[in-house]
Parts: structure tokens; sequence; C-alpha cells
């Protein structure tokens, strides 16, 4: 009864064992047989078969040929722009009286920021006054003259005599009114004042060398230096060597540190044409409004410089290999063969790699799945 019962499952073992026995042998036979190449190398050609399955992994795309500049980054500084700087005199020598600004301060032009008792002031003054009162005088002399000559009674060398006189102060009066403004006086004032010294622009004060109760005495040294700041330049120092790529109006990004998530954007707006003799480096300058203040003098930047070059091969980055210590590419010859080709290439960029030397328009490249015939 027991044996009866089991003969079901020892044929399903049998049929099982036999299964697993044809299995192997098919297996085995897969094992011994030769599968066909992926591909095949002769004479540094790469053929891909019809049947190959590289044929599904491998993208052949032609080479781009267009312009790109090449960045170069040179080292910069920020500087106040020389046409928006102006460095304030002292019209007269004197004692600067009281002193309006300091260090920093924002000043609009016409602003007082100081005033100055001085003797040469008072001279001024006095000179206008004498002059004034000898024009008046020769006025006076000439309307007399005048006024004989019409009733007959005077000659009329003595009226030329008069009108000349009355031309030579009047033209002193002039001089010395002049001389007044010019030095910051008031011609017009009743009594005299101390030297008033405004703002020749708007800006901040970024230089400061005098102080209340300092004497004055050299008329050619500056009491502060006033800079608008409202544009500034950013000047590169670029080497010798490479001065010859750069030239007016080419792009220019610059970055600070203090903004290091901010990009600057402007055009070269000045090459100098005389080199630094003491670093060997020319003064490229690049004009940045500067509206929020942002733009600080003597900050160092970085100024990327776009040098313009000539229509150029570019690949995708995908396309290049190593092979040995050169880089090579896989350009197609004819469909499905390709040769390994070793190519020269520049620096990076957005979108591609620039190649030097190795290919040229018309060229079709492996840019994917080459690795594959490079093992």
């Amino acid at each position: 009864m027991f044996h009866q019962s089991n003969k079901p499952a020892i044929r399903l073992s049998l049929v099982i064992v036999m299964a697993l026995s044809m299995a192997a042998c098919s297996h085995g036979a897969d094992e011994n047989a030769t599968p066909p190449p992926a591909f095949t190398v002769e004479n540094n050609l790469y053929k891909v078969p019809d049947n190959s399955p590289l044929r599904n992994e491998l993208i052949v795309q032609p080479v781009d040929m267009h312009q790109a500049p090449h960045s170069m980054v040179f080292p910069a500084n920020v500087e106040a722009d020389p046409v928006r700087t102006a460095s304030v005199l002292p019209p007269l020598t004197g004692k600067v009286v009281e002193l309006k600004v300091g260090l920093g301060d924002h000043v609009t032009r016409g602003q007082l920021i100081a005033t100055i008792d001085s003797g040469d002031l008072a001279q001024a003054n006095s000179d206008v006054v004498k002059a004034r009162d000898a024009m008046n005088l020769a006025k006076k002399a000439l309307d007399r003259a005048q006024g004989v000559k019409a009733a007959g009674g005077n000659a009329v060398k003595d009226l030329e005599a008069a009108q000349s006189s009355y031309n030579q102060a009047q033209a002193e009066y002039d001089r010395a009114r002049t001389r007044l403004v010019a030095v910051g006086g008031e011609p017009d004032a009743q009594t005299a004042r101390p030297m008033q010294v405004t703002a020749p622009i708007t800006g901040y004060i970024t230089a400061l060398s005098v102080a209340p109760g300092v004497y004055v005495n050299d008329p050619t040294a500056s009491m502060m230096t006033i800079s608008n700041l409202d544009s500034v330049w950013i000047t590169a120092n670029v080497p010798e060597s490479d001065s010859g790529m750069v030239a007016k109006g080419q792009k220019v990004d610059a970055t600070l540190a203090a903004y290091p998530d901010k990009v600057f954007h402007g055009n070269v707006t000045f090459v100098n044409p005389v080199l630094q003799s003491d670093t060997r480096r020319d003064l490229v300058r690049v004009t940045f409004a500067n509206p929020d203040g942002l733009l600080k003098p003597n900050m160092f930047a970085n100024a990327r410089i776009d040098i313009p070059q000539p229509e150029q091969v570019f690949i995708p980055q995908s396309a290049l290999l190593m092979n040995n210590d050169s880089i090579t590419v896989f350009v197609e010859v004819s469909p499905w063969t390709f040769e390994r080709r070793t190519v020269d290439i520049s620096y990076d960029e957005s979108d591609g790699t620039r190649v030097l030397k190795g290919l040229k328009e018309g060229d079709r490249v492996i840019v994917r799945g080459g690795v594959l015939l490079n093992d």
C-alpha cells in the first residue's frame, strides 16, 4: 500500500533529474561554442559587424565648429575713477579754524567743508576795497571831464586822460574781485570773513590730512581727497606675455571675495600703453557702475576676460579616451569603421572641449560608448 502511493513521486523525480541533465548538457554546449566578436581591429581600423551589440551602444556625431572666447583670469583690485576724484587744495595759506567733515563722510558739491583764517585772504579783501574806491574816484573824474567838455571848457586830451584812468581803475577792480572770488571770498560782503572751503564734487572723503588748528602753509599740498564712487574701476594686472591678447571692448566678469555669489559684468575700457616697470604687467581697467556702493576702493578681485578665438573644433568630453599617455578619439572613416586618432586639446569650455589638432570640420566621432572599443 505504501509502495504504490509513492510511484507518482518517483516518476516526478526522474523527470526532474532528466531535465536537469539535459539543461546541463545544453549549457555545456553553449560554453564550448565561440560567440562572434563585438568588433575587430586591423591596421588601426576598428570594425563593428552587423550583428554586434555595440551598434546599440555607440553614438556617433559630427564635430561642432564654432567660435568661443577663451576666458583668462587675472588678479585685480578696485580703484576710484581719477576723473571722479578731486584733491582739495587750500586756496591760500592760513590756519584751519573749523573742519566740517571727517574721513569717510559723504559730501555734496558746494558744501562747506572747512574754514581757514588767512592773512592772504584779508589782503585780497583789502585789494578789492582799494580797487573799488579807486574806480569810483576815477568814474567821478570822468563824469566831470565829460560835463566840462560838453560846456566847451575842456580839451579833448583831458577827457581822454580821464577815460583812460577810469578804464585802468575798472580793470584793476575786476582783477582784484576775480582773485578774491577764486580764493573763496565774497567781494560784495560788508565785512570780511574766514576763507570758506567748499567741496568741488559730490562724493566721499577718502583721504584727510588736516585738523582744526593746523596751519596750511603749502597751497599745493592736498587737504583732503573726495572720490565719487558712483562709478569705479576694477583694474586687472595682466602679465606681459598675455598683454597682446587683451583689447578694449572685450567682455569682463569680475568676482570679489566679499560677494562670492555675485558676478559683476563689464567691458574693457582702457588698456595701458605702458607696462609697469617693476612688475612687468599691464594695467587693464574696466568701468563698473556702483550705485549701491558695493565696490570699495582697494578691494581685491578676479577679472575673467574673454579672449576672442578663431572658429575651432569642439567635441563633448565623453568622446575623449586615454590611450597610454595620449588623448585619443575614435573617428568614423566609413560606416561602422573607426580609426583611433590622437588629439591635442586646449581647455574645457562650458559647451565642450576645444580641439587644437587632430580633427577637422566634417569629421564624425564616437561621443558615447567609445570606452567599449578602448577596452
